[in-house]
């Protein structure tokens, strides 16, 4: 047992005094916080067009003969068009949501040091990104850059925008007004400079990748990227992003909220290509998504903990049974809060290991799961709190075999924690005993 502790204070040691503030740092940059809630505020709209592309593609064999889902593919045959215009103006264009959202929160930033206006940064990311993502062709304006694989590019943009009018703005660069004007339009004639600004570089910049390479510069960022991209798919990135956050919430740090916020932009590049597959009736290409995430790899939430509680619910320690009468119903929204502090997990040695062993093996398994085909893949954005069988059922357009193997992965985790929580039982039962024991002979030298 020493050598167990030693062992967990040196792993702890190096996670306090490394990874935890760098974490904390990276988690705090208000780039990295504009980006993170920029991907939160456009979510509305991902979450109810990607809802409304499975109508539009029924988890069906195009075959069936069942009177119910031969009803339902004739009837999203016939009307395609309809029932894909709500997806086409919010995970179809997503970019131009997710742009001016980063940009938007970058800009609340500056509001006291440079005095910008968020509302006039987020109109000009939208003019710039358009301009370098959909220029106008044969009359009409192309939208193949605007969804997933414009997301790199609508980051860039945003940020870039709006320093650029922070620079403009600390070197009093600009049109000025007298005192007087109406601050509206003060703050339309603050935008002029850095719209012509924009015209003046970016444009040029599209133009030149146009002629030399003949793509977009949305398309030229993606071919740069995409190494990175194929790279966070894989199943050692995956484990490496699982390590990393549940050392941090081990530690005491929101470790799901800092790996999920620098993830996004990788996600929704996925999940756009995989959207664009299931359009086309190709195979879909990519598994890590948000969904992949929250139900299959952290089931009941961070560290997953669902399997925990079925454990708690039979325990002899009236504690942790208590612990998981107050956490079932949470966990099964993946709200795991009342688990996780309530035990507690955080800086108990002897969760140390299965909490970052469980959500691994969840990984691994429903990694192999998809690669294998034995369940499909994501192509919708769910609500996190949807119950992890219902959620992970819809976010792979309803597939009940995604479900079965949800349920599988929690009772994994309940047998990788099983041993764990023995021996915590066994340190709170004697304890119980002990002031069991105490509080007897105190009420026997009162009477």
């Amino acid at each position: 047992m020493s050598t167990n502790h030693a062992v967990f204070n040196v792993i702890f040691r190096f996670v306090e005094n490394y990874v935890s503030p760098v974490a904390g740092r990276i988690s705090s940059q208000r780039h990295v916080m504009a980006i993170r809630d920029g991907f939160i505020s456009a979510m509305p709209f991902m979450i109810v067009g990607s809802f409304l592309l499975v109508f539009a593609y029924p988890p069906f064999s195009s075959d069936t003969t069942w009177g119910f889902a031969r009803a339902w593919l004739d009837m999203a045959k016939q009307f395609e068009g309809q029932i894909l215009t709500p997806f086409d103006m919010t995970m179809g264009i997503m970019s131009i949501y997710i742009c001016a959202a980063i940009a938007y929160n970058l800009g609340k930033h500056y509001v006291k040091s440079h005095q910008l206006d968020p509302f006039m940064c987020a109109m000009l990311s939208i003019m710039a990104f358009l301009l370098i993502a959909a220029p106008k062709t044969k009359g009409s304006l192309p939208t193949d850059s605007l969804g997933g694989t414009g997301i790199f590019t609508a980051i860039l943009v945003a940020i870039y925008c709006v320093e650029m009018m922070r620079f403009l703005k600390a070197h009093n660069i600009g049109i000025r007004l007298p005192d007087q004007v109406p601050p509206m339009i003060k703050n339309s004639f603050d935008l002029l400079i850095p719209v012509l600004v924009v015209v003046l570089t970016l444009y040029p910049l599209s133009l030149l990748i146009q002629g030399q390479f003949d793509m977009l510069i949305p398309q030229a960022i993606m071919a740069i990227f995409k190494p990175l991209v194929s790279a966070a798919d894989s199943l050692p990135a995956i484990l490496l992003a699982v390590l990393i956050g549940h050392l941090l919430w081990f530690a005491g740090i929101h470790g799901a909220a800092i790996v999920s916020g620098m993830l996004q932009m990788f996600w929704l590049t996925n999940l756009g290509m995989n959207q664009t597959a299931l359009a086309q009736g190709a195979p879909l290409p990519h598994i890590f998504m948000e969904a992949f995430w929250t139900f299959f790899i952290v089931v009941g939430g961070s560290g997953a903990t669902m399997g925990l509680v079925i454990c708690y619910l039979r325990s002899r320690s009236v504690h942790l049974r208590s612990i998981g009468r107050l956490s079932v119903v949470p966990s099964i929204f993946n709200i795991n809060e009342p688990v996780i502090f309530g035990t507690p997990i955080v800086m108990n040695p002897v969760f140390f290991i299965p909490f970052l062993l469980a959500p691994m093996v969840n990984a691994i398994l429903a990694w192999a799961a998809m690669k294998l085909d034995l369940i499909g893949r994501v192509i919708s954005v769910v609500p996190w709190t949807a119950p992890a069988p219902v959620g992970a059922a819809w976010a792979l357009g309803w597939d009940y075999r995604a479900a079965v193997l949800v349920v599988v992965l929690a009772l994994v985790s309940a047998i990788i924690y099983f041993p764990f929580f023995k021996v915590y039982e066994k340190q709170l039962l004697a304890q119980e005993a002990e002031e069991a024991q105490r509080t007897e002979e105190e009420s026997q030298q009162v009477a």
